[in-house]
């Protein structure tokens, strides 16, 4: 009786750059398959803030998509080696993780200190498929907030088809009726940004719809970039509260940085 032989490898893929063979086709393919997840953050002399949150989110989203530990060390080390070697004390900062826990790390130029200036968001019928991972292939995301900027907006706002409230295409949203923060709870990212401020503002998460928003006074989004309030959504207007930015701001500014 033969034993069967084993099938040979699959030769390398073959990979082109506007006419050009790419150094690694490999790791491009591997890039390019859209599957994978990410976190970004602020760096500011060589410090984070809630650097902690990122590399639980690092880790625990691996565990889910490709069953493997990210250990923390390994993140701080290749990160801090890129912050170092970009120049850059201060910048923006992302890990990508992809398939066999390949690690791609991109520094940039810092986001602006300080509240961001207000922001209008247009409501669209869209929500995030697994919304609780910061994963990529944002198309849809990209897509409707484009289509925002667009017509005007600064962001989209992403809800159900019922108007039941989730998140912005890039941030988080949060309300004030005048007594309590109030994070819609529809599926959504919890943000680093946000998991900061939510205990330090004493706030709360329930349903909010878009027929709830004459009972709010004011809103604000955060993300990565930071905090901003919010002007408008749709035909409704919101006014700066200048008390509620100041809080949320100082909040934020109380948290401690860092290192890598």
């Amino acid at each position: 009786m033969t034993t069967p032989h084993a099938a040979p490898p699959s030769p390398p893929a073959y990979v082109e750059i506007d006419g050009a063979p790419a150094a690694d086709p490999e790791l491009l393919t591997t890039l390019m398959s859209g599957f994978g997840h990410f976190t970004a953050m602020q760096v500011r002399d060589g410090r984070v803030k809630g650097l902690g949150l990122h590399l639980e989110r690092l880790d625990r989203s691996t565990r889910e998509l490709f069953e493997e530990e990210l250990p923390g060390d390994r993140v701080r080390e290749l990160l801090a080696g890129a912050v170092a070697a970009s120049g850059r004390r201060d910048c923006s900062a992302r890990v990508y993780v992809y398939d066999g826990v390949r690690l791609l790390v991109v520094v940039r130029e810092p986001a602006p200190d300080g509240l961001g200036a207000p922001q209008r968001l247009r409501s669209v019928d869209y929500l995030r498929p697994a919304a609780h991972i910061k994963h990529l292939g944002g198309f849809g995301q990209s897509y409707h907030r484009e289509a925002a900027e667009r017509a005007g907006y600064d962001e989209a706002l992403l809800t159900s088809p019922n108007g039941d409230i989730a998140e912005g295409a890039v941030t988080n949203i949060a309300f004030w009726d005048g007594t309590s923060v109030v994070w819609p709870s529809a599926p959504h990212l919890t943000g680093i940004t946000m998991s900061l401020l939510e205990p330090l503002l004493g706030s709360a998460r329930r349903p909010v719809s878009l027929a709830d928003l004459g009972g709010y006074r004011a809103a604000f989004v955060t993300n990565s970039r930071g905090i901003a309030p919010v002007s408008g959504i749709d035909m409704v207007d919101f006014a700066v509260d200048e008390d509620l930015m100041k809080r949320v701001y100082s909040a934020y500014e109380s948290v401690e940085w860092d290192a890598l």
